[in-house]
């Protein structure tokens, strides 16, 4: 253990100190230069790493990844668009993204109206009750997703009929002499895909509360208090009033939840590995990846989810401008 410390200090100590050491070396070097030439140059010595680590490490894969969408399994081989062509008419891939698709209007909405809701009811309660109510509600937030998933998988947890029911769910529905459910399989209007997406939205509400608690805390109270002497009443001030002058930081968390949504992966893999009609992208190219062992299908399946990213990101970059533009 205590090796395990030292090696992960030496590493923090090492990566900054490193970094120190080459600006501050890339800074001499800039100041050495004659005349204008260190001024011109020197934000580039300071932004050229930066640079090269995203093409290296963001860029240059991005590229690859497209190449290998063109060729074969094992990439030797160009095959042009079949991959694309034998992906987008595979029955189970269009299962997928309609799996996604349901992911992408069910778990960015409920996260942003639960996380208002939350917001808004904790702000009413008195200094230390809010902070309590808000550090328990944010706690999922600084979990990670796999263990976020585990810990949902022993709620859902099923044994057979007759057996001591170590699932929460279903030792309470055995209260009630009713069950056990074996959650996973009911995909009825894909009720256990919906069974997934609350453990992301269980993470994610954390978030979307401290983002929307701190927009309406900065709605002025001279607007509110115009509504009233109005006549408004608390729901129309608190619709027509605060909630569109926090619109900004509604559609920021929207967005944000969305990409996080699109990437989904390990909570499906963790709970269902994608069996039981609930399958995602995410986990579909993992398997392609590792388990089959098709690159060409996998690259293919990835650049399928940057290009339906894209138009997402660009909105989102949009709508930063606009917010700095205002202000």
């Amino acid at each position: 253990m205590a090796i395990k410390i030292a090696n992960a200090l030496l590493a923090i100590i090492g990566g900054i100190g490193g970094a120190m050491l080459l600006y501050w070396l890339l800074n001499k070097l800039a100041e050495s230069l004659p005349g204008r030439w260190e001024d011109r140059v020197k934000p580039w010595m300071f932004a050229g790493p930066a640079i090269l680590a995203i093409g290296a490490y963001l860029i240059y894969p991005a590229v690859v990844t497209l190449v290998y969408s063109f060729q074969n399994e094992d990439n030797t081989a160009w095959v042009g668009v079949k991959n694309y062509t034998s992906l987008l008419t595979d029955p189970s891939f269009l299962q997928v993204l309609f799996n996604n698709l349901l992911w992408i209007i069910v778990v960015p909405a409920a996260t942003v109206v639960l996380g208002l809701g939350v917001a808004v009811l904790a702000d009413r309660l008195r200094p230390q009750g809010e902070k309590l109510s808000k550090t328990f509600i944010f706690l999922p937030m600084a979990i990670s997703m796999v263990a976020a998933a585990t810990i949902w998988r022993s709620i859902y947890e099923y044994q057979p009929a007759g057996a001591p029911q170590t699932g929460l769910l279903n030792a309470i529905f055995g209260l009630f002499n009713k069950g056990p459910f074996f959650w996973y399989s009911i995909d009825t209007l894909h009720f256990n895909s919906l069974l997934l997406m609350i453990i992301l939205i269980w993470t994610q509400v954390g978030y979307s509360m401290v983002l929307l608690s701190s927009a309406i805390k900065g709605v002025p109270e001279d607007t509110v208090e115009a509504g009233r002497i109005d006549g408004a009443g608390e729901r129309r001030i608190f619709f027509s009033i605060v909630v569109p002058q926090i619109w900004p930081t509604v559609i920021t968390v929207f967005i944000t939840v969305l990409i996080g949504v699109m990437k989904v992966f390990d909570v499906v893999y963790v709970t269902t590995n994608g069996a039981f009609n609930t399958d995602v992208i995410g986990r579909r190219f993992f398997d392609e990846m590792f388990t089959q062992g098709n690159n060409g299908f996998a690259s293919a399946i990835v650049v399928i989810l940057m290009i339906a990213i894209i138009p997402i990101l660009i909105y989102q970059v949009r709508h930063f401008r606009a917010e700095e533009a205002s202000r």
